[in-house]
């Protein structure tokens, strides 16, 4: 056959294949464009799922009468006007693409009125962008877009459907997310003339997280952390779950770069390794995060619906993202986010704690050490630690003189410190401490194998890592793309112990490795490294089997089940678990303590009722 053009229709319904995916695809199009209008109030009818229609309505600066027609034509758009303006987008669209892909698979009908004009203009759009006849309509300011039918005339996109309850439920998912990206529009969703959605602007910092309760739920608010972070001209805000707040999937985890809601390997990967201590094996974070950067540092123009970015300083996000989420978790400590069981189900692992609002701060009291009863590290282990001069034994339990309770007199109970005085060691397996609020339980083992680790850790990172050099170098044939990483990343495989050498086009000299790492696999961590590098211009590799040997110690060194301990003893752990990052969790993501507060205790026993 020949070459030659084809019709405008078929045109832009080719290009609706890429973006008008389902209904939802049309609400997001539509929505978006209503931001970009600067719309206070957005009301999105549905009817069948969207399948029979589609409205939304706003109350933005609308449309002139003589653009309606250019509004409904492919590429044109009042945006973006010049390729320096394509670099720094700002807006939520662009392309100038979704009315007229819209209109040539739906009956769409367009209505706009601008501020100061006498009346609004309706225009109908079949996709082929000619014969417009715009018409006068009393339409308030701001503008309505109705579409009926959606795939119509493509019956086979149609059969594609999922049921009606299906494909509102997608619409009402992705409506919440857009809502949680501007707090300053007020939003609301109908479903066969039943309200759904009714969200008011949220202006001060109470209404915006009434909004995220009423859609990630209340429990997310009570055990989440504030971020607000901000370095080298990028800015993180918004809120993280508290690792014990988890789930089994990835349906609470909500991440907006400029305002623009995105899934990006990038974040994923950062955000799993700000978790990768603290979480529990198998469990999701949740989360509500806002990038904020210059437009010009990210390439929105990398999908069809431009669900994806490109990072344009990808290691140097990934690094701010790590190092933002990283710190705020590791700052959670006992009095300033107290756990509390909760007897409602929450979607959390097996025990998970809930967080509830935060304690008074008060300086843990004075204790005068005595020398330890606890066993030190095994032989092997401590024998191993010594020999590569970068750490020290295990931390012990120190054992201070018992300190009785102090008078309570008053409801103020001033003096005692956030994880309250130990009064019993329960099974010589919990602690039992008194609080003010009620009583906390404590796993000994798990919460000394936290206070272990983050000590040796901080031990490891003061010096130098040790490298031990191999008896016989590795030779490793990689590709070539691989090597010129290595070959340029020289400086960082330093940092990391690692001694790398080029010696040939496609291969790798390993010659030493870090001293802790001697018995590893060097030859699949280096591979491994190199990998991460290639994928999200860093990698964590090495700290993580790192992390893992020390890890190990700590809990051979820690207080083992069924050990009875003294009333100092406890006492001491928790004074030290007030002072220790991520003392919340053990090393494997589990609980380390609870509370039980008064009211729950009054409840059990029917108090006051």
């Amino acid at each position: 056959m020949r070459i030659h053009l084809l019709p405008t229709q078929l045109v832009n319904q080719i290009a609706a294949g890429e973006v008008v995916e389902r209904p939802s695809s049309v609400v997001k199009e539509l929505v978006e464009n209503s931001f970009d209008a600067g719309a206070r109030q957005i009301r999105i009818d549905i009817e069948q799922g969207g399948a029979r229609l589609i409205r939304v309505r706003d109350d933005g600066g609308g449309i002139d009468k003589e653009d309606l027609p250019l509004a409904l034509s492919r590429h044109a758009t009042s945006k973006i006007a010049t390729l320096a303006d394509l670099e720094h987008v700002a807006s939520m669209g662009f392309r100038g693409e979704a009315l007229p892909s819209i209109s040539s698979v739906a009956r769409l009908t367009l209505i706009s009125r601008t501020e100061g004009s006498d009346c609004a203009w309706r225009v109908a759009a079949d996709g082929t962008e000619r014969d417009f006849d715009p018409q006068p309509d009393p339409h308030p300011r701001g503008t309505t877009v109705e579409v009926r039918d959606l795939f119509y005339n493509t019956p086979a996109r149609r059969k594609f459907l999922k049921s009606e309850k299906t494909e509102f439920e997608h619409i009402q998912t992705l409506v919440e997310r857009m809502a949680l990206s501007r707090f300053d529009i007020g939003f609301r969703l109908t479903h066969n003339q039943k309200e759904i959605l009714n969200l008011k602007p949220a202006e001060t910092p109470a209404e915006q997280e009434k909004r995220i309760a009423g859609i990630c739920g209340s429990a997310f608010i009570d055990n989440c952390v504030k971020i607000d972070f901000a370095s080298s001209g990028l800015e993180l805000t918004g809120w993280v779950g508290l690792p014990t707040f988890s789930r089994s999937q990835p349906d609470m985890q909500f991440f907006y770069v400029n305002g623009r809601l995105i899934k990006d390997k990038l974040v994923a990967h950062a955000v799993k390794q700000a978790y990768q201590d603290v979480l529990y094996h198998g469990r999701q974070p949740v989360f509500v995060l806002y990038l904020a950067l210059d437009p010009a540092l990210v390439d929105v123009n990398a999908h069809p619906a431009k669900l994806e970015v490109r990072f344009r300083e990808g290691r140097l996000v990934h690094d701010f993202l790590f190092s933002a989420l990283h710190r705020s978790l590791a700052e959670v400590r006992p009095g300033q986010q107290q756990n509390v069981v909760t007897l409602s189900a929450v979607d959390s692992p097996p025990a998970a704690p809930a967080q509830t609002q935060p304690m008074p701060e008060r300086r843990p009291p004075a204790f005068q050490p005595r020398p330890p009863e606890q066993a030190m590290l095994p032989l092997s282990v401590q024998e191993e630690i010594q020999a590569y001069g970068a750490l020290h034994p295990a931390p012990t339990l120190q054992s201070p003189p018992a300190t009785p309770l102090p008078p309570r007199t008053g409801p103020e109970k001033t003096g005692i410190p956030p994880l309250g005085y130990a009064v019993a060691h329960l099974h010589n397996i919990y602690i039992l401490s008194e609080t003010p609020n009620g009583v906390i339980l404590v796993d000994a083992h798990a919460a000394h194998e936290r206070v272990s680790y983050e000590r040796l850790k901080k031990q490891y990172e003061q010096g130098a890592v040790a490298q031990q050099p191999l008896l016989l170098p590795i030779k490793i044939v990689v590709t070539s793309r691989e090597a010129d990483i290595a070959e340029q990343a020289h400086e960082y495989f330093a940092e990391l112990g690692l001694e790398v050498n080029r010696s040939g086009p496609e291969t790798l000299v390993l010659r030493s490795v870090p001293a802790l790492l001697a018995g590893c696999d060097a030859e699949t961590l280096l591979r491994d490294v190199l990998a991460d590098l290639s994928e999200h211009g860093t990698s964590q590799r090495v700290q993580q089997r790192t992390n893992a040997l020390l890890a190990t110690m700590a809990c051979h060194g820690s207080v083992r089940a069924h050990r009875r301990l003294t009333v100092g003893e406890m006492n001491a752990l928790l004074r030290d678990m007030e002072e220790t990052e991520r003392s919340g969790q053990c090393n494997h993501g589990r609980p380390t303590w609870i509370e039980l507060s008064t009211q729950e205790l009054d409840k059990f026993f029917m108090r006051g009722q």
